[in-house]
């Protein structure tokens, strides 16, 4: 499966277009990088790019941008609202897919490093790369900014990890590492930068100081005037979304503002946001005003509306939301197929597709008639009666369906694995020994999916169950097909569990799995039994 990372470099330049383009271009002609948004203020004169790849492409579009911000921009002369250091400020690295955060650490410091020694600029690594805890964040790098830069860089505390430790005054300082996804959020005050300001220091976790700490743990932020929108704003950085949620800081903005009876005019991201941000707001919305609202679309906008997102510029959830923006990058070539295509890559020559992709399809289609059936039952006036039991079955049908949908691709990549270790060299002992262990491991991977496919169906039994016992009569035989294709589905991943096993050397996780598959498989067949005999009680 493939690996990404996201970064997302800050320059400081944000209102001459022709060097703004320039670094946007040599990102873009990046081979592997994906550019995903470049957000310009005039204000902050900064400018924030955000994109995706694999981790050596990423490397590259950041030394690439780099290069051409070393030629172009020139801080001698730069001002702005935003606190900054150098011409390219920070560029972090963060994971998306199947990269763990220690990766994203040591691809910071091949960053860092060959930027170092190319440019000849100071480097500082911060967050999870840091390597010493006096400088892990950035205001504590970033502290006295880039005129007091100087006089910092020689003092012995603070040399810097790559390049020399010398004021280069054309560029400053970079901080780089690895960390959490952050989201750059703003809330628009129709008040004064000093009451903007004000609630910022309430609000962010630092406070006013140790003395007086503010109420939001993970929340970096300060107040400003931004005079293109005509507005203050409460501008934030969230550096842990799930510790201190985009909504939730919104209402906190929103009480503080009305202790000083002022305004509150909307939102807005800068850069992109993670859909699970977007869900958790949404829920928080659902649950506080009682709505029942089951698409991701419709969640979706739901909070661009509460929380103003379209105030100061439009809010595309396809622009701004970061797995709609690397879907493509993301691969699921065989789960966006149209059916007739995917149904001829599995009937053709191939070995893959196979089965377990097979399995996962079915499974999905199985909870998915369920949810189905759920939702013809809901709000008709005729079954009123059991709008409870829909409204707690629904989601959970549908949220089968749906995480079972990558699995019919990631069936086909955990085979690919195993086969990629198959093709390894065997000349010598060493290449003897990694592709022995390749392809162990790809045969993990190819028990570990189909047993995730099987755990995944089998939360949706308990609900297939209630849409027999509830559910729309007329609607019997969906239930009916439902039940048997997601009991085929669990079927058909429990085989391909049972074929890949013998060949695996290590017999502890071969017992524990296949207890597990034995466990899952028994409920399965129980289970399509007691749907099957609901439905025929009620006929």
């Amino acid at each position: 499966m493939k690996q990404i990372v996201e970064c997302v470099p800050n320059f400081s330049e944000g209102r001459d277009k022709t060097v703004i383009d320039a670094i946007a271009k040599a990102i873009e002609k990046t081979k592997g990088c994906t550019l995903l948004d470049v957000d310009p203020g005039y204000s902050t004169n900064r400018t924030v790019y955000t994109f995706v790849g694999a981790p050596d492409a990423v490397v590259e579009g950041a030394l690439n941008a780099a290069r051409i911000g070393k030629e172009l921009i020139d801080m001698t002369t730069h001002k702005g609202e935003h606190p900054r250091m150098g011409a390219m400020d920070v560029c972090p690295f963060i994971p998306v897919a199947n990269v763990t955060m220690e990766e994203c650490v040591e691809i910071s410091k091949r960053f860092a490093e060959r930027a170092g020694k190319e440019l000849e600029v100071p480097f500082f690594l911060y967050e999870e790369a840091a390597t010493k805890d006096y400088r892990k964040t950035l205001p504590q790098i970033r502290e006295g900014e880039y005129e007091g830069l100087s006089e910092k860089l020689g003092q012995p505390e603070w040399v810097p990890d790559y390049g020399p430790a010398e004021f280069v005054p054309s560029w400053g300082a970079t901080a780089t590492g690895a960390r959490f996804f952050l989201i750059a959020y703003n809330v628009n005050i129709l008040g004064t930068s000093n009451q903007a300001h004000r609630i910022a220091l309430n609000l962010r976790e630092a406070g006013r100081g140790l003395e007086e700490p503010g109420l939001l743990k993970e929340v970096k932020g300060m107040g400003w005037f931004v005079d293109e929108y005509n507005m203050a704003q409460v501008t934030v950085n969230l550096t842990n979304y799930k510790v201190s949620a985009v909504h939730h800081l919104f209402e906190m903005v929103k009480k503080e503002a009305e202790a000083l009876n002022v305004g509150v005019a909307g939102s807005e991201i800068v850069g992109l946001i993670p859909l699970e941000a977007m869900l958790q707001a949404a829920e928080y919305y659902i649950e506080k005003e009682n709505l029942f609202i089951l698409a991701e679309d419709q969640k979706v906008r739901l909070v661009i509306e509460r929380l103003g997102l379209n105030s100061v510029s439009r809010f595309d959830p396809k622009d701004k939301i970061i797995e709609y923006r690397i879907a493509e990058a993301l691969d699921e070539p065989l789960a966006s197929m149209p059916l007739r295509g995917f149904i001829e890559e599995v009937a053709s020559r191939s070995s893959a597709p196979g089965g377990g992709s097979v399995s996962a399809a079915v499974a999905a289609m199985g909870a998915g008639l369920g949810s189905m059936v759920a939702q013809l039952t809901y709000g008709v006036r005729k079954f009123e009666g059991v709008d409870k039991e829909m409204r707690a079955i629904i989601p959970i049908l549908h949220k089968t369906s749906m995480d079972l949908i990558p699995l019919i691709d990631a069936d086909t990549s955990a085979f690919n694995d195993y086969m990629e270790g198959l093709r390894m060299p065997r000349d010598t002992e060493e290449e003897k020994a990694l592709r022995y262990d390749k392809m162990q491991q790809g045969l993990k991977t190819a028990v570990e999916v189909p047993l995730t496919t099987m755990k995944t169906g089998d939360q949706a039994w308990d609900a297939m169950c209630e849409v027999a016992r509830f559910g729309n009569p007329a609607s019997r035989s969906d239930v009916e097909v439902g039940a048997r294709s997601l009991a085929t589905g669990i079927w058909g991943a429990y085989k391909n569990v049972q074929i890949n096993l013998p060949d695996i050397k290590d017999e502890a996780f071969k017992t524990a799995t296949l207890e597990t598959a034995d466990k899952i498989m028994a409920r399965a067949d129980k289970k399509c039994a007691e749907v099957l005999a609901i439905l025929e009680a009620n006929d």
